[in-house]
């Protein structure tokens, strides 16, 4: 996975912590200690995709476009990817390679692919923040958890 997807994901679970607040690319950038200028290109991508919302201004940022729940892990994951190469030989502008004719290893990483899209496909944003109050602790985000005494800053 390249290092835009990797963002792409840390982006999202932080907006999803912080579900009813917008956020700047500066609050990301800090919160994983990421450089902003990648995380700034993230955005875009993310926006350009549909899932964040970006509003310019003094009381602007970053939200997510949809619920949590809408969004698939995998359905993120191929629309950041921009190549699913795990060999040269995969690669559309790859060299060729003497065995190819031969060889099965194109054929079982395909296969590998393939299960580890499946896996992705079977989850949503909302499962990696379903402990969004110990998310937010690490990440410096101010939430409350709700437990049966009433809710409790965290």
């Amino acid at each position: 996975m390249t290092l835009h997807t990797d963002y792409a994901l840390r982006m999202l679970i932080y907006l999803a912590t912080r579900p009813d607040a917008a956020c700047t690319v500066n609050d990301v950038a800090e919160a994983y200690h990421l450089p902003r200028n990648h995380l700034l290109k993230v955005a875009q991508t993310l926006r350009d995709l549909g899932f964040v919302e970006t509003t310019r201004g003094r009381a602007g940022g970053i939200r997510l476009a949809k619920p949590p729940a809408a969004i698939g892990l995998g359905v993120l994951v191929r629309a950041t990817e921009e190549e699913f190469s795990l060999a040269e030989c995969m690669q559309a502008q790859g060299r060729p390679c003497a065995i190819s004719p031969a060889c099965n290893l194109k054929g079982l990483l395909h296969e590998a692919l393939a299960a580890f899209l499946a896996v992705l496909d079977k989850y949503t944003l909302a499962d990696l923040v379903e402990n969004r109050a110990i998310l937010g602790a690490f990440l410096g985000i101010g939430t409350t958890v709700n437990l049966e005494g009433g809710a409790q800053p965290w």
